[in-house]
């Protein structure tokens, strides 16, 4: 059944949806086909819409200009219709790729999201290099929305982000096709779990994380649940407001929809591999088989299933010979201690098992160790009795939809973990808690001798419900949910809900009365001022400068303004002068009765930065210039045409490199700040001790607001001791 698309696609996953081998003949790169739902759904929309696909080639090489091979004329698989032309191969140096797969997908977000967090670690270097991996799969998409936008210059893009390796990709991707005057769609969708409020708070990045998925237009789940968890994150880590029965979140002027999508199979083909796949295991006629297909992973209770055979052996021995476990686990992470430790407990255990409980006819447990190719695969499901699928988290579990498929002759039983995803919908199937041995046991005995009409009756049901709601139902399902999203960039639409008065009581409460004096800390650009094309033209509009007026009169509330502008240049745009001034970020500040601040500059940075104004000359061309604020200059491009952004920007970034001075990003500019420990959020604490007192936290409620990256300097250095608010467009 085709599935049509209205919006070319760009697929954005860790892998190709093929994967690369070399031919041992001309030793040239070779496609080979790769098994998996979504590359059967998803590759033939991407054919479909003359799209692309962005994903790891596989390949641990520095070497950008990887060729792509053509299918093989005989390939039939999902992806022979895919082009080399459509795909975007991302190559990584292989230190950087393991920290970043290994070190954190795997070691981070593999057990975090499983709610596993006593199994995961958190390294910043490793979080460093999950940001670079992003950075570079969204360099590599925004090329691909060029070339879509080229191909098909009347149409929006759709970019759809895969799993929780591509969690920072949607705001750079954004932020480019933005400058770019490129308008585009975004989604994304998460093939696991996502975990509850007190697990996510654990992870130390998790602002960021979240920010990150946000910068997404649709968001998809499998399940109701993980789509709460997620939205209550974003409510009591962000602040965002939202809408649980809607399913909607408003983030960055934004209104970002949540959708539960949960994920199944080419049901069709299965059912061909079933009927056509010939007999693998040979048992006795009165035999029953018992079937449990994993990786070898913690997350699957391979060790709590065996016991409870165990048991279930030691409460019947009338089973003995009557009944027998077979055990595929596919290898995984085979260099990792943890999988390893896994691996030799789980042969210890089906080794004591078979040795206590074995007859020279019969042994209870078979267990295969490897990969088995698809048709022994069905042929399996096919001829087990019943299917072991108790996972202890998973975010759906396909294999309990791929046994039902293939039951296409006596039918057997179902039983099911509720810890699966799948465990929502599959109703008929036998569900047990994989913790609970005892229970276990009784389960899977319930299910050996459960009678026929039974059998047949949980098992159509299920094959029905797994028939209609298959892998191509999820597709249709998901491309409405992309289908309703306006044609225009989702960062120019404003909130679905303004905010107003009340919202504002409800939030502060009894803060601002709490003490008696209020301290108001403010950004200006962004936060006062509108940003404007111009920092001259941002002026502040008569209603806010009337009500700063007011408040700056009033005797017990002090009002500092932050700003990354100059000192003299922020005085002169306010103009009022109760206020206490902070310019360049903090580092030089004027209080009202004239006491002035300036944070001490190295002399080595005075002279590179002379030597980078002079440097930045040559690309202050199209619309670019140099603002000089003392000891910091800020070189702005938000004049230059998008179709210059990346040229000019690029040299400027080589240009800072070569005179050895960071960069700072800012709105369409880039800053260049002394090398010292010194932001707004130092000098925000600078300023309240300076007015008030060591004891300032005890002695005034303080109120932050600003807008960009500058600003979280200063409510990270607030957190607990103010309220702090992330000003956004309207």
């Amino acid at each position: 059944m085709q599935v049509h698309s209205t919006s070319p696609m760009v697929v954005v996953a860790n892998r190709l949806p093929f994967c690369l081998g070399t031919d041992p003949d001309t030793g040239k790169l070779i496609r080979k086909q790769c098994a998996g739902g979504l590359v059967t759904a998803v590759a033939p929309v991407v054919v479909e819409t003359q799209g692309l696909w962005v994903g790891w080639s596989g390949l641990h090489t520095e070497d950008e200009n990887v060729e792509i091979p053509e299918a093989d004329p005989n390939d039939q698989s999902p992806t022979a219709g895919l082009k080399s032309s459509q795909v975007l191969p991302v190559t990584m140096p292989k230190k950087v790729f393991s920290d970043y797969y290994n070190g954190c997908c795997n070691a981070t977000f593999w057990p975090l999201f499983h709610s596993m967090p006593d199994r995961a670690t958190f390294q910043a270097d490793k979080w460093e290099a999950y940001r670079e991996v992003n950075r570079e799969f969204a360099r590599l998409t925004v090329e691909a929305v060029k070339r879509l936008r080229e191909s098909h210059p009347d149409s929006v893009p759709l970019v759809w982000l895969h799993d929780y390796h591509m969690m920072l990709a949607a705001n750079t991707i954004r932020e480019k096709c933005d400058e770019l005057n490129m308008p585009i769609k975004m989604a994304f969708f998460l093939h696991i779990p996502f975990p509850s409020w007190d697990i996510t708070r654990l992870f130390p990045w998790d602002d960021e994380l979240l920010q990150g998925v946000l910068g997404c237009d649709s968001i998809g789940f499998h399940i109701d649940d993980y789509c709460l968890n997620f939205i209550d994150c974003c409510q009591r880590r962000l602040g965002c407001r939202v809408d649980r029965q809607q399913m909607l979140v408003e983030h960055n002027s934004r209104t970002i929809s949540i959708n539960p999508l949960p994920i199944s199979i080419p049901y069709e083909r299965f059912v061909q591999l079933a009927e056509k796949a010939p007999k693998v295991v040979k048992n006795n006629p009165q035999e029953q088989l018992l079937l449990g297909v994993d990786r070898l992973d913690y997350t699957k209770g391979l060790v709590h299933r065996i016991r409870a055979f165990e048991t279930l052996l030691e409460k019947h021995p009338e089973l003995k010979e009557k009944v027998t476990f077979l055990q595929v686990a596919v290898p995984s992470r085979t260099d990792v201690k943890e999988y390893q430790e896994l691996k030799e407990e789980l042969d210890q255990l089906i080794g004591k098992i078979n040795g206590q409980f074995s007859t020279p006819n019969w042994s209870p447990i078979r267990y295969i160790y490897g990969c088995v190719s698809q048709d022994q695969l069905a042929a399996f499901y096919r001829d087990s009795s019943v299917a072991v699928v108790t996972p202890l988290r998973d975010g759906m579990n396909l294999v309990a939809k791929e046994f039902v498929a293939c039951q296409t002759g006596e039918p057997g039983v179902l039983i099911l973990s509720p810890f699966a995803g799948a465990g929502i919908s599959m109703h008929e199937a036998l569900h047990v808690n994989p913790y609970e041995t005892n229970e276990f046991s009784d389960t899977i005995y319930r299910a050996l001798t459960m009678p026929k009409d039974e059998r047949e009756m949980r098992m159509k049901q299920l094959r029905r419900r797994e028939r209609d709601h298959d892998v191509n139902f999820w597709l249709r399902n998901f491309l409405k949910t992309v289908d309703c999203l306006s044609d225009v960039d989702k960062s120019q639409v404003s909130g679905r809900f303004p905010m107003g008065e009340e919202d504002f009581s409800e939030f502060l409460g009894s803060y601002v009365t709490e003490s008696t004096r209020l301290a108001l800390l403010l950004d200006y650009d962004g936060t006062l001022a509108p940003i404007a094309p111009h920092p001259d033209l941002a002026q502040m509009p008569a209603e806010t400068r009337r009500v700063l007026e007011r408040l700056a009169h009033m005797p017990d509330v002090n009002i500092a303004i932050i700003s990354g502008r100059s000192l003299a240049n922020v005085r002169s745009m306010v103009g009022i002068d109760e206020i206490t001034y902070a310019g360049n970020h903090g580092f030089d500040i004027v209080h009202p009765d004239g006491t002035m601040f300036m944070h001490p500059v190295p002399h080595e940075y005075e002279t590179q930065l002379e030597l980078l104004k002079e440097r930045l000359q040559e690309v202050c061309v199209d619309g670019a210039w140099i603002e000089n604020k003392g000891s910091c200059i800020t070189f702005h491009y938000r004049e230059v045409p998008g179709d210059k952004v990346a040229a000019i920007t690029s040299r400027a970034q080589d240009l800072f490199n070569e005179v050895g001075i960071k960069l700072y990003q800012s709105h369409r500019a880039f800053e260049a700040r002394p090398p010292v420990t010194w932001n707004k959020g130092r000098a925000a604490i600078y300023i309240l001790r300076t007015l008030f007192g060591l004891d300032w936290c005890d002695r005034v409620s303080t109120i932050f607001a600003g807008d960009d990256k500058t600003d979280e300097d200063a409510m990270r250095a607030l957190q607990g001791m103010a309220v702090t608010f992330r000003i956004t467009r309207s």
